[in-house]
C-alpha cells in the first residue's frame, strides 16, 4: 500500500525550541503553514487540540479555504460535545472542505487537561465513553431513519441528521492509545491506528496487538507512526543539529521553570519514554532525548540523519505494516518545506521500488 504523509499546523509558531509570541492566532502564519504543506507534497495536515488552544475545527475550516488539494485531520476529544451534534458538525465540515476531512479521536491522556474543560472521568472510563461516542457517530452518519439510544454515557430519542459526510460511508477515523482499554476501542472503530514514534520492535508489537483486536470484529486497520525528523546534509551535521535542539529545549524549559516531570496518564507516553531504556537512542536513528526531557508529552521522538538515511528508516517501518507517517519539525514551517524537498520524495521512491520488487 502506498505511503501517506501527514504534517501538523498550529495557529502560531511554537515548538519545544520556539516560545509562542504575539496573539494566539496568527492568520497569515496559518495560511502560509497550510499552503507550505500542500506545496511540499503532504497528503494531510493535523490540527491538534488542547484545552487552552484555539479551536481546531474552525482552524481547519479556514485552512481548507486557502488550499485546494491537501487533506486535513481534526484532533477531536469525545465528551465535550454531544455525539449527535458532533456528527452534524463533522459532516458539515467534510462538505465545506471538499471531502478532505479525517478525524483523530483522542480520549485524553492527562487528567489535568481534561478537567480544564470539566471532564472528571478516569482513564478507562474515557475510553469506554469514546467507544459509545463512536458507535453513535457512525449511526448518525450512516442510518437513514431516526433512532433512539440509551447507553452508559448518552441517552436521546429520534436522533437523525439530514447532512451525511461527503465521504462514504463516513470520514476516516484515526485513533490512538496504547492501553488495553484503548486497544479494544481501536479494534472496533479505527480505520487508522496512530502510534507515537517507538522502536521498530515496539511498533511491531502494537501492530500485532491491534490487528488481533480488529480481527475479533472482522476488520482491517491501517497504521500511522509519528516522528520528528532532524535532517542535514551529513549524518554528523544532523546529530549536531539534534544536540542543539536538545540544548535549546532545556534552556527554554529552564527559563519557564519547567522540569522534566513524569509521563501523563498515557500508556503511549510511558512506552515512548521506555523506548531507549537508559539511553537516548533506539535502533539506529530513533532519538528520544527530547521525549525524555519533556516527560513523554506529545510525539517527540526524532529520526536523525540525512534525508536518504531517514527515508531508509521510514521504509523499514513501512515494511512492518506502517502506511502513514506523521512528521513535523522543531522549526515547524521551515522543516515542512525541507521535508518536501528531499525526505518525502525519497521515501516515496524507495518504498515504491520495494513494492515493485515484491
Amino acid at each position: 500500500m502506498s505511503i501517506e504523509f501527514i504534517g501538523m499546523i498550529q495557529q502560531r509558531k511554537v515548538s519545544e525550541t520556539h516560545l509562542p509570541q504575539g496573539p494566539a492566532i496568527d492568520v497569515d502564519y496559518v495560511r502560509d503553514f497550510a499552503q507550505a504543506h500542500e506545496r511540499a507534497g503532504f497528503d494531510r495536515i493535523l490540527v491538534p487540540h488542547s484545552s487552552i488552544s484555539p479551536d481546531a475545527t474552525l482552524t481547519i475550516a479556514y485552512a481548507a479555504s486557502v488550499t485546494s488539494r491537501v487533506h486535513f485531520m481534526l484532533a477531536h476529544r469525545p465528551g465535550f460535545v454531544a455525539p449527535t451534534l458532533a456528527a452534524r458538525q463533522l459532516a458539515t465540515l467534510d462538505h465545506f472542505s471538499g471531502g478532505r476531512l479525517a478525524v483523530h479521536f483522542i480520549s485524553g491522556g492527562s487528567d489535568a487537561d481534561q478537567r480544564r474543560d470539566g471532564d472528571y472521568l478516569g482513564h478507562d472510563e474515557r475510553y469506554a465513553r469514546t467507544d459509545e461516542y463512536l458507535q453513535i457517530l457512525k449511526r448518525v452518519w450512516t442510518e437513514d431513519k431516526p433512532f433512539d439510544h440509551e447507553g452508559r454515557f448518552y441517552r436521546f430519542e429520534q436522533a437523525w441528521s439530514e447532512v451525511k459526510p461527503r465521504q462514504q460511508p463516513h470520514v476516516p477515523i484515526y485513533f490512538g492509545g496504547a492501553s488495553d482499554a484503548a486497544l479494544e476501542v481501536a479494534g472496533k472503530h479505527a480505520d487508522v491506528y496512530a502510534l507515537w514514534g517507538e522502536s521498530k520492535q515496539g511498533v511491531a508489537d502494537l501492530i500485532g496487538r491491534v490487528r488481533a483486536e480488529a480481527a475479533k470484529h472482522g476488520r482491517n486497520v491501517r497504521f500511522s507512526v509519528s516522528f520528528r525528523p532532524i535532517l542535514a546534509d551529513t549524518e554528523k551535521a544532523a546529530w549536531e543539529r539534534a544536540e542543539h535542539i536538545l540544548a535549546q529545549t532545556r534552556r527554554l524549559r529552564a527559563e519557564q521553570g519547567l522540569d522534566k516531570g513524569g509521563p501523563l496518564q498515557s500508556e503511549g507516553a510511558r512506552r515512548l519514554l521506555a523506548a531507549a531504556g537508559e539511553g537516548v537512542r533506539a535502533d539506529e536513528r530513533l532519538w528520544t532525548a527530547v521525549a525524555r526531557e519533556i516527560g513523554g508529552r506529545s510525539n517527540s521522538t526524532a529520526l536523525v540523519g540525512t534525508p536518504e538515511q531517514v527515508a531508509q528508516a521510514l521504509a523499514e517501518y513501512h515494511a512492518l505494516g506502517v502506511t502513514t507517517f506523521l512528521i513535523r519539525g522543531f522549526d515547524p514551517l521551515e522543516d515542512a518545506v525541507d521535508y518536501g524537498r528531499a525526505l518525502i520524495p525519497a521515501t516515496r521512491e524507495l518504498t515504491s521500488r520495494v513494492r515493485a520488487a515484491a
